[in-house]
């Protein structure tokens, strides 16, 4: 009667996903990206191997989207000072590993790209806010 243009997996995957990305707070949007942009590497990884251009070339795209347009654009370039503009500087150089990686079929530019994010993941998420253990605290 009707088609399914995807799996239930994928459907109710993408409920989670939806529904985790309303309820997060700031901080762990931050990390949802970070884990998207990973994962997205390691997709790409991936289809590099198996020589799937086209799937390779739409991993390391989406990589590059979550870098620019949510880890870039996120950060505080007024308040954040130097550190901001070391960041926006190390973002941007990962992107253009992930579009060297893409051109080149080059993996070890693929893992540079890969390992740096899991450094700046890892930082961020040491220095995450403590839970709010008040009563009646939301």
């Amino acid at each position: 009667m009707f088609g399914m243009s995807q799996s239930p997996a994928a459907a109710y995957a993408k409920v989670g996903n939806e529904i985790a990305i309303e309820t997060a707070d700031p901080h762990r949007l931050i990390l949802m990206l970070f884990e998207g942009a990973r994962v997205s590497i390691s997709m790409a990884r991936l289809h590099m191997e198996r020589n799937e251009i086209p799937e390779k070339g739409a991993a390391i795209s989406k990589a590059i989207d979550i870098i620019n347009n949510g880890l870039l654009i996120s950060l505080d370039m007024e308040s954040g000072g130097e550190l901001a503009e070391r960041l926006a500087a190390l973002y941007e150089y990962i992107s253009q590993r992930l579009l060297w990686a893409n051109i080149k079929n080059n993996l070890a530019a693929l893992d540079e790209a890969n390992r740096l994010l899991g450094e700046l993941q890892t930082a961020w998420a040491m220095i995450a806010p403590a839970p709010d253990t008040r009563v009646g605290a939301a």
